[in-house]
Protein backbone atom coordinates (compact mmCIF):
# COMPACT_ATOMS: atom_id res chain seq x y z
CA UNK A 1 0.00 0.00 0.00
CA UNK A 2 1.24 3.12 -0.51
CA UNK A 3 1.25 6.35 1.68
CA UNK A 4 -1.53 7.94 -0.19
CA UNK A 5 -3.73 5.10 0.01
CA UNK A 6 -2.69 4.62 4.06
CA UNK A 7 -3.63 8.33 4.25
CA UNK A 8 -7.09 7.66 2.94
CA UNK A 9 -8.22 4.69 4.88
CA UNK A 10 -7.17 6.54 7.96
CA UNK A 11 -8.85 9.46 7.05
CA UNK A 12 -12.10 7.65 6.46
CA UNK A 13 -11.49 5.44 9.74
CA UNK A 14 -11.38 8.98 11.62
CA UNK A 15 -14.51 9.66 9.99
CA UNK A 16 -15.98 6.94 10.68
CA UNK A 17 -15.18 7.21 14.55
CA UNK A 18 -16.20 10.51 14.38
CA UNK A 19 -20.07 9.68 13.34
CA UNK A 20 -20.15 6.94 15.68
CA UNK A 21 -19.53 8.99 18.83
CA UNK A 22 -21.98 11.65 17.43
CA UNK A 23 -24.43 8.90 17.37
CA UNK A 24 -23.25 7.56 20.68
CA UNK A 25 -23.83 11.09 22.27
CA UNK A 26 -27.17 11.07 20.70
CA UNK A 27 -28.38 7.96 21.21
CA UNK A 28 -27.08 8.56 25.32
CA UNK A 29 -29.36 11.70 25.58
CA UNK A 30 -32.83 10.00 24.60
CA UNK A 31 -31.59 6.86 27.13
CA UNK A 32 -31.58 9.93 29.50
CA UNK A 33 -34.67 11.82 28.34
CA UNK A 34 -36.52 7.79 28.27
CA UNK A 35 -35.35 7.37 31.96
CA UNK A 36 -36.81 10.86 32.88
CA UNK A 37 -40.07 9.95 31.26
CA UNK A 38 -40.17 6.91 32.57
CA UNK A 39 -39.60 8.12 36.18
CA UNK A 40 -42.01 10.46 36.12
CA UNK A 41 -44.43 8.11 34.60
CA UNK A 42 -44.13 5.65 37.36
CA UNK A 43 -44.68 8.17 39.61
CA UNK A 44 -47.86 9.43 37.84
CA UNK A 45 -49.03 6.00 37.91
CA UNK A 46 -48.20 5.09 41.82
CA UNK A 47 -50.90 8.41 42.53
CA UNK A 48 -53.09 7.11 39.94
CA UNK A 49 -53.24 4.09 42.18
CA UNK A 50 -53.30 5.63 45.17
CA UNK A 51 -55.67 7.99 44.21
CA UNK A 52 -57.84 4.76 43.10
CA UNK A 53 -57.72 3.05 45.74
CA UNK A 54 -58.86 5.54 47.88
CA UNK A 55 -61.69 6.49 46.17
CA UNK A 56 -63.04 3.10 46.27
CA UNK A 57 -65.82 2.40 48.45
CA UNK A 58 -65.58 -0.51 50.56
CA UNK A 59 -69.11 -2.54 50.74
CA UNK A 60 -67.55 -4.07 54.14
CA UNK A 61 -68.53 -2.01 57.30
CA UNK A 62 -66.57 -1.56 60.12
CA UNK A 63 -67.01 -2.92 63.21
CA UNK A 64 -68.23 0.01 64.99
CA UNK A 65 -70.96 0.19 61.92
CA UNK A 66 -72.02 -3.35 62.49
CA UNK A 67 -75.28 -4.74 63.91
CA UNK A 68 -74.72 -7.50 66.52
CA UNK A 69 -75.13 -10.92 65.58
CA UNK A 70 -79.27 -12.14 66.16
CA UNK A 71 -78.40 -14.65 69.36
CA UNK A 72 -77.15 -11.19 71.56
Amino acid sequence: MTNEQLNQRLELLETKAAFQEVTIEHLNQTVIQLQLESAKLKEQLKLLSDKYKSSQVSHIASMSEETPPPHY
